[in-house]
């Protein structure tokens, strides 16, 4: 299965098919249809309120990810690839990470992209700008 990840502001629909993994729907026009929704991998409302820091949030969205099992989420992603006709699946979040410092550039999108390829051995590249490492020290 070709999975991708990227914002909802940076997708372009050559990149494959564009499918939500977010608690709530864009809150901005869309210049493409979505294709789906991957529930099983979004970040529930309750998690996202919580405001944690970085470590705390991975470690409650990990367990949220590992009680669904790959096994589950797997099938759903297969399934969602299936209806958009075997096209590379882009899961979508709202957070820029070229906005961010290189320390904080971190969604749960980054998150389920180590998870899945500690669980599969697969990577999910990311298709949306990356934050621009600083300039190497001169001294």
């Amino acid at each position: 299965m070709d999975l991708a990840t990227c914002t909802y502001q940076e997708f372009t629909p050559d990149m494959g098919a564009p499918i939500r993994t977010t608690a709530g729907f864009p809150r901005f026009p869309l210049g493409y249809e979505l294709a789906g929704h991957a529930r099983l991998i979004t970040p529930t409302r309750e998690l996202l309120a919580q405001n944690l820091p970085r470590d705390a949030y991975e470690f409650s969205y990990r367990r949220l990810l590992n009680g669904h099992g790959i096994q589950r989420i797997y099938a759903e992603l297969a399934a969602l690839s299936a209806r958009a006709g075997g096209a590379r699946l882009v899961l979508l979040c709202f957070d820029r990470l070229d906005k961010l410092k290189p320390a904080d550039a971190w969604c749960h999108r980054t998150m389920v992209a180590t998870w899945w390829l500690e669980q599969t051995g697969e990577e999910i590249p990311e298709l949306g700008a990356l934050p621009t490492p600083p300039p190497p020290s001169l001294f």
